[in-house]
């Protein structure tokens, strides 16, 4: 097969498929975040974390924020970003407890982290 007609075989495979786009495969980050404790005690079979509702997560690189992530009613988030590690906050800092943890990520090629957050409230 000659050079011009493998070049055209191969465009029109690429049109055909949607373009190099359609053949990568995304990448991001999803998982849970909660809050806790929620009492000064915890309670046995008491839930002493709940859901971090409404929470923006911020993600930075080279300290630029480059993607937010807002949770849903259940602390829920989803984000599609390309690989890399990023840091990661919140709008505004928890001033009580530890504070939030993990505060990074690794975002693998091709691959979607499960990594759930948590934020300490502090109560003791």
């Amino acid at each position: 097969m000659g050079m011009k007609k493998l070049g055209l075989v191969v465009t029109v495979a690429l049109f055909l498929a949607g373009g190099a786009e359609a053949v990568a495969v995304p990448s991001g980050v999803h998982g849970i975040v909660t809050r806790g404790p929620i009492a000064p005690m915890c309670v046995a079979e008491q839930p002493c974390t709940q859901p971090a509702k409404n929470t923006t997560l911020l993600f930075s690189r080279y300290g630029h924020v480059v993607a937010r992530a807002k949770t849903d009613d259940a602390g829920r988030y989803h984000l599609r970003l390309p690989s890399g590690t990023y840091r990661v906050g919140l709008t505004s800092t928890p001033k009580v407890g530890r504070g939030f943890e993990p505060d990074h990520v690794r975002i693998r090629t091709g691959r979607y982290v499960r990594l759930d957050f948590s934020i300490d409230t502090g109560i003791r």
